[in-house]
């Protein structure tokens, strides 16, 4: 009996950079086109992929390119592993080959943000994201509410708006009728953007400039989170107990409930993400302080202050 081997979810895509725009002060749109990126699928929301930078003198000399790549990766000496991080993608064009993935720039060493502000037309990554042969589903995505939500809250620091940023617009789309509340924290009034979202979820920009990255960030989302329960309440709650710690400078924080399609109940649903110390602050509050259930939050440690991340 013959059978027919299904493709692999993933693959990677070699793209050069067609186009650049900066978005904000601190936010650059890379276009990335290639060949062979129409088969680049696009499950949409907070899909996450993975950018493989070049290295100085080899490039992609040492990459492996099977499913066996990343085990491949780890044996090879720091020398030669390719730089890779975790990126969200922005805009998927199959129809003219063309993905976009925004770019924050940190200045703080990075090799995702060094690359990014050097950038130029031409340049050459590889991306590692969805195949469009594979029949389905695709991990990475980490919006997905309880089938009884009735209200939205979606926050993050800079690092976490691309992802936003189509989740709004993608609930404009499928749930137009969404209501809740998405807040943002950026480091200056020139990282504000016009954001396309439902009618009924309210966008605020709060501005860091010289306050600690994370503080109004956690006060905005607390004051929003309180009024969001005020009008509409969860009902009695299954697990509100503390959340176990998490070491956010030795651990990822990274806790996303799976749907069962037994509901909690209609109420709150919340996605968080950005510096691990904010959004573990913010766990805390919204399970212990507010009762909101564990079932009903997605909590996503980005990245931690003092470590180069991108």
């Amino acid at each position: 009996m013959t059978t027919t081997a299904v493709a692999s979810p993933y693959r990677m895509f070699d793209v050069r950079v067609r186009r650049l725009e900066r978005l904000g002060h601190s936010l650059l749109r890379v276009t990335f086109a290639g060949v062979d990126l129409d088969r680049f699928a696009d499950p949409g929301l907070d899909t996450r992929i993975k950018v493989i930078l070049p290295l100085p003198d080899s490039r992609f000399v040492h990459l492996d390119r099977s499913s066996d790549w990343y085990a491949t990766w780890r044996t090879l000496e720091e020398s030669q592993r390719n730089p890779i991080r975790t990126y969200t993608t922005r805009l998927v064009r199959p129809e003219v080959g063309e993905v976009d993935i925004d770019f924050v720039l940190h200045g703080d060493g990075g090799p995702a943000s060094a690359w990014a502000t050097q950038a130029s037309v031409g340049d050459e990554v590889v991306l590692l994201g969805p195949n469009a042969d594979h029949p389905g589903p695709y991990h990475g995505l980490e919006f997905a509410p309880h089938a009884g939500a009735t209200s939205f809250l979606v926050a993050g620091d800079e690092t976490a708006l691309p992802a936003v940023a189509r989740i709004l617009e993608d609930l404009t789309l499928t749930d137009p009728g969404s209501v809740g509340d998405a807040v943002l924290e950026v480091p200056s009034a020139g990282d504000v953007l016009d954001l396309v979202a439902p009618d009924g979820v309210r966008v605020t920009w709060v501005v860091r400039e010289s306050a600690p990255h994370g503080e109004r960030l956690v006060a905005a989302v607390q004051a929003a989170a309180a009024a969001l329960l005020a009008t509409t309440p969860s009902p009695s709650l299954a697990d509100a107990s503390e959340p176990a710690d998490v070491d956010v400078d030795a651990e990822i924080l990274w806790e996303v409930p799976v749907s069962d399609g037994d509901a909690a109940g209609a109420g709150l649903y919340a996605w968080l993400a950005g510096e691990a110390g904010a959004i573990k602050t913010l766990r805390r509050h919204l399970v212990r302080v507010l009762g909101v259930d564990k079932s009903q939050v997605a909590f996503m440690g980005y990245w931690r202050i003092g470590r180069a991340e991108g």
